[in-house]
């Protein structure tokens, strides 16, 4: 049972305070994995708030990469030295894995919220020996060791920088596996953008390898919308003192609605903008998570006319497959994803989260001490 320090949700509404814990040895199926860098997710601030039903004290967390250290008995797939992108926990065994989908495993709420293990335990405990909540999308990586399912990692090249890749298993990953793996953009396509953060930027970069000919971004941040066009965005639309909905300038651009309209932000008054930007046959996507009993209203007609409601959990597919050409593009120099990087120590837990928070931040990644 290795000694760790992890960042700690004490109570909801909190700060996360640093602490001495203790990590389980790896169970059967399990894998210890020592993590380098854990991204910084508005999942992890909705979990915090209460609008994520983690319950505290325990350890948030769910985009770490890392170095195996262990395994449990059973365990093929991984082994002490390899370097990792852990990503979402999934059972295996229901309906929608076994269909080559487990983002959307039947027991991923269990798996991700419950804060432990699919038996009920837990695999922290605080120095003195007193459980701590974990687990959280399988892996808690707000901590410089986590305990997960050996299924749910992703294997990468020893000579990846592994710091930036923890977020190719959620934000950037979300982003960019909604473009590639489901809407798909075809030659000529319009796509548009609600919210230029690391979701939505990754969408833009991934808009940009497919073939589409209008992408929009739009956000209310001058600094965002800029990065925008460098990534890939052929225009923005500032929504900072604009009297109109942004949809009508979305539609000015395109001469009529966009193909497709991405909402990256969790903002339920920017969903219906985002839908309003589309048209017959085009789609709107649900990406951006709310916070718990958000609700929205479309349209009954203009809906009924062939515009297509589709929700996008992690960029769906599997979090293999995705991460690792993620990382390719990347080599290949075609998504540029270590540019919406920037690191804190993980004592700076709560400035990165506030960073994340302001837009001041793109996508914080939490370096582990040592």
């Amino acid at each position: 049972m290795p000694n760790a320090t992890a960042a700690v949700l004490e109570k909801l509404f909190t700060p996360l305070s640093i602490a001495d814990v203790r990590v389980d040895d790896p169970r059967p199926g399990e894998a210890l994995v020592r993590v380098v860098a854990s991204g910084v997710c508005h999942t992890d601030a909705l979990a915090r708030d209460g609008d994520m039903p983690f319950p505290a004290p325990g350890v948030l967390g769910h985009e770490g990469a890392g170095v195996v250290e262990a395994v449990g008995a059973g365990v093929t797939n991984t082994k002490p030295g390899d370097h990792v992108v852990v990503g979402w926990p999934w059972c295996g065994q229901c309906r929608n894995c076994l269909d080559g989908q487990p983002r959307y495993c039947l027991e991923l709420g269990v798996l991700v919220t419950s804060g432990a293990r699919a038996d009920g335990s837990t695999s922290l405990r605080r120095a003195d020996g007193s459980a701590l909540h974990s687990h959280f999308f399988g892996q808690s990586s707000f901590c410089t060791y986590s305990v997960c399912e050996a299924n749910a990692l992703v294997p990468v090249a020893d000579d990846v920088p592994l710091e930036p890749l923890g977020p190719l298993a959620c934000g950037i990953g979300t982003g960019a596996g909604a473009v590639l793996n489901v809407l798909r953009p075809h030659a000529g396509a319009s796509v548009v953008i609600y919210g230029a953060g690391a979701v939505g930027l990754s969408a833009i970069m991934a808009a940009r390898l497919s073939g589409a000919t209008t992408i929009i971004a739009v956000d209310k941040l001058a600094s965002r919308l800029s990065l925008a066009r460098e990534l890939g965005a052929t225009e923005t639309v500032d929504v900072t003192g604009l009297k109109d909905d942004p949809s009508r300038a979305v539609q000015e651009i395109c001469g009529g609605p966009a193909d497709f309209a991405l909402e990256c932000t969790g903002v339920i008054d920017v969903l219906s903008q985002a839908a309003d930007s589309v048209g017959m046959r085009g789609t709107v996507a649900l990406i951006g998570g709310a916070p718990a009993g958000a609700s929205f209203t479309l349209d009954h007609f203009s809906t009924l006319w062939g515009k297509r409601v589709v929700g996008i959990l992690g960029g769906e597919s599997r979090s293999t497959s995705l991460i690792t050409s993620l990382i390719q593009l990347n080599q290949q120099g075609r998504f540029p994803y270590d540019r919406l990087i920037q690191a804190f120590p993980l004592d700076q837990v709560n400035e990165a989260l506030e960073a994340s928070r302001s837009g001041a931040v793109i996508k914080p990644v939490l370096r582990m001490p040592g």
